[in-house]
């Protein structure tokens, strides 16, 4: 047990990949086990009484580690690889998806709509379900003709006779029905991303169609991000809190918000206190970045302002508020930006003010989301190509002490650990010095020479 986890399954069937180790001499045993993580042992017994050691040995809390670098080094059989993926996916709770829906969400599917390029399709199979590929080639030697492939079969019955085969003649040949809730799941999201449908109104139809039939299970494909211009697809809950969406960015905070995750899974983040001390921008961000049109769009839908001019200056003045009293580079700084963009900045990247969150799928199934929950940031600016850029205006509090008196080597040592952390998940960090920033006048010199630098830089669409 670990953290009350059950993990026996994980372990049984990591065990049978493992116990490949003894293939291995003796001298490259424990080289081998460090490449998986797990402890070296003595050059006493049998190798595989060895490989036995080392493997009892990892904690149940290091299992998924050693399970993730199994299947990074590709090691164990197909059949072998699915087992521990489907024994880690579990873990995450996935919700379930009834066999009844399966097959009435099969029999409604357009099989021609799902495969319009067959490489594409065809890898994105092999990543779910065994096609045969191992054996095939052993059999075609033995028979001396071609052996049982079921990649054999759908080339055959799906795009060199296309009608042979319905959606659920596929699925039932690959075995979806009766595969785990998490393998089903992650399979619907392959089948309405980028990397099989080159076309966005393709994926649309597709996701539409999907969520027709599994919203009587209570969960739905939603949009949650993009990449490479294409929106990407998550199947998650409808069933937490009225069905709420993702809280993408919290931001303008007027005081420190209390946020916790009742459910990474389904990005349910909790908000303790007033809510209205924070704004939530719930939206997937757009491939070009988020522009002060896309934010005034939300914020005018969500505050039912009908007027455009009206939502603007309300946005602006609400953004303006949050910014500290007691640091006049900040309230500079966010006036100079939009001072020298003016009306041009409908089009730019919006400036987000005082963010303590942005929500990053990339970042949490790497870290876990409570490394999201210590990412305070003065200014963020989120430009095309999922660049971002935290701006930070530091007075003289970020590495001093008794108001300013006294160097503070350990404030200056946790404000670069913070950089270096950011930087570690993609951001870019720059930093300016509050003295630069305290008269407004050098504030929008300032920002006159750098705009035109940043967004060119990042290719960010910005003539100066």
């Amino acid at each position: 047990m670990a953290y009350g986890r059950d993990r026996s399954i994980l372990r049984q069937v990591v065990g049978d990949v493992v116990a490949r180790l003894s293939g291995n001499s003796h001298a490259r045993l424990n080289a081998a086990f460090a490449e998986l993580g797990m402890p070296a042992v003595p050059e006493e017994g049998t190798k595989s009484e060895r490989v036995e050691r080392s493997f009892a040995q990892v904690p149940d809390s290091d299992l998924p580690l050693v399970a993730n670098r199994v299947l990074a080094t590709g090691q164990g059989s197909p059949q072998q690889r699915f087992r521990i993926e489907d024994a880690l996916w579990a873990e995450s709770s996935p919700p379930e998806i009834p066999t009844r829906i399966r097959r009435e969400l099969a029999r409604s599917l357009d099989l021609a709509e799902m495969t319009p390029n067959e490489p594409r399709f065809m890898a994105m199979l092999s990543r779910f379900w065994v096609l045969g590929d191992e054996v095939s080639p052993l059999l075609d030697a033995f028979f001396g003709s071609a052996g049982p492939s079921l990649r054999r079969d759908i080339e055959q019955h799906v795009f060199r006779n296309p009608g042979d085969w319905t959606a659920e003649g596929l699925l039932e040949n690959l075995g979806a029905f009766e595969a785990s809730d998490a393998r089903f799941a992650q399979f619907l999201e392959a089948m309405v991303s980028a990397d099989v449908l080159l076309d966005e109104s393709a994926q649309r139809l597709l996701v539409d169609a999907i969520n027709e039939h599994v919203r009587s299970a209570a969960i739905e494909l939603r949009e949650t991000g993009a990449e490479g211009g294409y929106p990407c697809f998550t199947l998650v809950s409808t069933r937490l809190a009225g069905n709420r969406k993702p809280k993408n960015i919290i931001f303008a905070s007027l005081a420190k918000p209390d946020i916790r995750f009742k459910n990474a899974m389904d990005n349910d983040i909790e908000i303790v206190g007033d809510a209205e001390n924070q704004l939530v921008y719930d939206r997937p961000t757009p491939a070009h970045g988020l522009r002060w049109r896309d934010l005034q769009a939300w914020w005018q839908d969500t505050r039912n302002i009908q007027n455009e001019a009206e939502a603007k200056a309300s946005l602006y003045k609400r953004l303006h508020r949050c910014l500290p009293e007691n640091s006049p580079g900040q309230r500079n700084f966010f006036s100079a930006y939009h001072h020298v963009l003016g009306a041009r900045v409908y089009d730019l990247p919006a400036l987000l003010p005082e963010v303590w969150l942005h929500w990053d799928h990339q970042t949490v199934r790497a870290r876990g989301p409570q490394a999201l929950l210590r990412s305070r940031m003065d200014f963020l600016l989120l430009l095309p190509h999922r660049q971002r850029v935290v701006l930070e205006v530091d007075g003289s509090q970020h590495y001093t002490r008794g108001r300013g008196q006294c160097p503070d080597t350990a404030k200056y040592a946790e404000m670069m650990a913070a950089d270096r952390d950011l930087k570690l998940r993609g951001y870019e960090v720059f930093r300016f010095g509050h003295d630069e920033l305290e008269d407004a006048r050098d504030a929008q010199a300032l920002m006159e020479r750098f705009l035109p630098a940043l967004f060119q830089r990042f290719d960010a669409g910005v003539s100066s």
